[in-house]
């Protein structure tokens, strides 16, 4: 019998490369499709079968499905802060496009899709569930785009056969983010004992491995054309940045910066990158996203999918003692 392989597009980012690390330590034969001029530091001690190429490829992508039962697609473009969009759709849209086209050609067993958890609902006076449709429009393009190649998944569910199921998880902490992701960044920061601040909002989190290996269960019991919640629970900046400043032995962050502070802030830069015609990272947007963000119900994922996340404290201290073990990142 031919055994079927495992394969992670995306495998170098922090969610492919854990994605990928589970499926080796579960005994599975994984093929890993990426960039050639992506780092793959994150998992260069594995054994794995790589291939190299991107999204737009079709040869490339319909040779890298061969022989495979599973795909677990884990490509975003998370640049929130471009002043110009396209890029933004480009990658997580029309990219998405030729990597579902493909996937319908492969025949495959289960198709599972990284979404967001920008693209839930908001919601004041509960816990969002998956059953709530998306019902806010300030997220700019980046959340448009992303709800767009979500509904793109579940149009190939729907319509074309694809045995896709989708995946939204929250903030993410854990070791090995060495590229940093923009909040693993921060946290690198108030790891080396250079950041004092916490920010005035809290979000939805959850570990990294934990994300991870509920992307590795929606393959065998996620329903098809069915989406997922991925979170362990909501937590203020300030206790994340202190749980990871204890952990190191660190000062605990001291001094907080309102939502009104950083939305002022974030216009400012707003206007900066306008006047010097360059994209900086720290866009009004996102903190309007973090202002807007609800708490969240996983609870569909532990029932339907036997998902159960450790406490996310535990991941925050791994990704400070990551960042304080490889100076910064």
């Amino acid at each position: 019998m031919t055994v079927k392989m495992k394969l992670v597009i995306g495998a170098s980012g922090f969610l492919g490369s854990h994605v990928t690390r589970q499926l080796v330590a579960d005994g599975h034969d994984v093929r890993v499709m990426v960039r050639r001029t992506s780092s793959t530091r994150g998992i260069d001690d594995l054994d794995v079968q790589g291939c190299f190429g991107d999204v737009f490829d079709d040869e490339a992508l319909r040779a890298a499905m061969s022989d495979c039962d599973d795909v677990y697609y884990c490509v975003v473009d998370a640049r929130m802060w471009l002043r110009d969009p396209a890029p933004l759709y480009r990658t997580n849209v029309e990219g998405l496009r030729h990597v579902l086209d493909a996937a319908v050609a492969a025949d495959l067993r289960r198709f599972v899709f990284t979404s967001t958890a920008g693209t839930l609902a908001i919601n004041a006076d509960r816990p969002v569930t998956e059953a709530d449709p998306h019902n806010w429009t300030e997220g700019g393009a980046y959340i448009d785009a992303r709800v767009a190649a979500e509904n793109l998944v579940m149009e190939y569910a729907r319509d074309r056969g694809l045995p896709a199921v989708a995946l939204c998880p929250s903030t993410t902490y854990g070791p090995g983010d060495w590229q940093p992701t923009p909040h693993g960044a921060v946290l690198a920061q108030v790891a080396a004992g250079r950041f004092p601040f916490y920010f005035g909002f809290s979000s939805e989190v959850v570990g990294i491995e934990d994300a991870a290996r509920a992307m590795v269960l929606a393959a065998d019991r996620g329903r098809v054309g069915e989406r997922y919640i991925v979170s362990d629970r909501y937590l203020s900046t300030r206790e994340v940045h202190e749980i990871a400043a204890e952990e190191v032995g660190g000062s605990k962050p001291r001094i907080g910066l309102p939502l009104r502070l950083l939305s002022v802030a974030a216009h400012g830069n707003d206007l900066a990158a306008r006047l010097l015609k360059r994209d900086l990272p720290f866009a009004a947007v996102g903190i309007k996203m973090a202002e807007l963000m609800s708490p969240l119900d996983h609870s569909k994922a532990t029932r339907e999918l036997g998902w159960e996340p450790k406490p996310v404290e535990e991941s925050i201290r791994k990704a400070a003692e990551f960042f304080a073990a490889n100076g910064g990142r």
